[in-house]
């Protein structure tokens, strides 16, 4: 796979799962990963990811011949029950999960100067704090997109970011879908977004010494 299939891959797996988890999944989108318009590796690339895409085929073959209506009706049924609630049993933020800092508390700061620190300005389209799975994603895309242009120093950006973040909870979170919800969509993007992490982690080591 050359550099540009690459990029291209790296990029498809984060807007899969910000699409999976920012709000209930749009017509769009389920329209584009029913009809076969989202693609998956042949090979297997780790264990999550390939889990991931397991549960995406499985997802695929449930709804494939349902209207789309209706089954993004089930699925806002289940999101608002796992993620909005009342009281949800998982919430998709960063300080919800981490020990040293309280929900959306001093934590969420911190999250914050790491995108002050490359030169980044959460978008207004979550509606979220910006912990929240979906922006934090959305930051690594941004980091990601400089890549492709050429901007080394945005894999530094990246390193220190899922040290400091992404690595810290995604587990846990991913864990907790899989507790509360047998949704094959949601599980995709709790695998996928476990494995993502994972890959990347691996890929920017390679890169920033």
């Amino acid at each position: 796979m050359d550099a540009a299939a690459v990029y291209d891959a790296r990029l498809e797996l984060i807007d899969f799962v910000i699409e999976v988890f920012w709000d209930v999944p749009t017509a769009a989108f389920l329209d584009s990963v029913l009809t076969g318009d989202v693609l998956v590796p042949e090979d297997s690339v780790n264990e999550h990811l390939d889990a991931g895409f397991a549960a995406l085929d499985s997802f695929v073959e449930g709804n494939r011949d349902r209207p789309i209506a209706e089954v993004r009706e089930d699925l806002r049924t289940e999101y608002t029950r796992v993620f909005v609630g009342p009281r949800p049993p998982v919430l998709p933020n960063e300080t919800y999960y981490r020990e040293d800092t309280d929900f959306l508390g001093p934590g969420l700061a911190k999250v914050e100067a790491s995108y002050r620190a490359a030169g980044w300005v959460p978008p207004g389209d979550y509606g979220e704090e910006n912990d929240f799975v979906a922006v934090e994603l959305a930051f690594l895309r941004h980091l990601v997109e400089r890549q492709r242009n050429g901007a080394e120093e945005a894999f530094g950006y990246e390193r220190v970011f899922i040290d400091e973040h992404l690595s810290t909870w995604v587990d846990d979170f991913a864990a907790d879908v899989h507790e509360e919800t047998a949704e094959p969509l949601f599980l995709a993007g709790a695998d996928v977004l476990r494995g993502l992490v994972e890959f990347e982690d691996e890929l920017v080591a390679q890169m920033v010494t």
